[in-house]
């Protein structure tokens, strides 16, 4: 019988390893602070090279489910393989124990996340931003990781500054910032935590059209957001969160333009 990560049995099935083509996949995730229960049992797939677009009110549950992908939050029953690999956690004998800390970090350099608030250091420049992770974590040199860095800036439209630090930079230079330094990494699977709901309006759409060429070039993306334009043009998949489980999911133009539920109905009635 399967377990929940407490060892507890939680009768749910699943299956021993997901299918090679997925890059994330959930299956009976919950998550609970306390008495407060935010994830009710998500089912979730995520296949290579697909770009799948959450959406849903304040309280949905979306972001703590995007931090429990990385295992920035731990699950309370269920289980979340990324990679092909359980997160957080291995199996044995029928249980799950938590992995170590060094384990988790060792998984979570194969996932970039980038947060609404751009959490750059802001005593490093742009430059020191970007090749920390991958001098400290991945041992590369400072010459290998700064020709890196200069690719990535140029490719964010941001060649001439690596030198500025972050208060010097607007919010959306920023972001693109946060952006090029989870890719320094070279992730498999990108999240993206409401990355533009910081931004004033204008600055909005330098951000998405950084995110718009990644998934031209074939990254995998979970992207929590309110931008429905951007899930529409650049989505595989749209799920529509609400009270901690998924009420509806499909195609973004199916959801949005003729959406089934009641309750989706009502949520995009207030954002379109």
């Amino acid at each position: 019988m399967s377990t929940n990560p407490n060892g507890k049995p939680d009768g749910a099935g699943l299956p021993e390893h997901p299918a090679d083509d997925l890059m994330v996949a959930a299956e009976g995730v919950h998550k609970s602070f306390g008495r407060l229960e935010v994830l009710k049992g998500i089912d979730l797939q995520v296949r290579r090279g697909e770009v799948m677009c959450v959406v849903g009110p304040s309280g949905s549950g979306k972001s703590t489910f995007l931090r429990c992908i990385n295992h920035l939050e731990k699950i309370t029953a269920g289980r979340l393989w990324v990679n092909g690999r359980l997160m957080g956690y291995r199996e044995q004998g029928g249980r799950l124990y938590e992995l170590h800390d060094k384990q988790v970090a060792a998984q979570r350099r194969d996932i970039g996340m980038v947060f609404q608030s751009f959490n750059l250091f802001p005593h490093m420049s742009v430059m020191g931003n970007i090749i920390e992770a991958p001098v400290q974590v991945k041992r590369e040199s400072r010459a290998q990781a700064r020709a890196r860095a200069l690719e990535l800036l140029e490719r964010v439209g941001l060649a001439d500054k690596a030198e500025s630090y972050p208060r010097q930079l607007s919010g959306g230079q920023q972001q693109r910032v946060a952006i090029a330094r989870a890719l320094a990494m070279r992730p498999e699977l990108m999240l993206f935590d409401e990355p533009t709901s910081a931004l004033d309006p204008e600055l909005v759409g330098e951000v998405l059209e950084v995110m718009k060429d990644l998934a031209r070039e074939g990254m995998t993306m979970v992207v929590v957001t309110h931008e429905m334009g951007f899930a529409r043009e650049v989505g595989d998949s749209l799920v529509f969160m609400d009270g901690g489980v998924v009420v509806e999911s499909g195609d973004p133009r199916q959801v949005l333009g003729d959406p089934k539920h009641e309750r989706t109905r009502a949520f995009l009635s207030k954002v379109l």
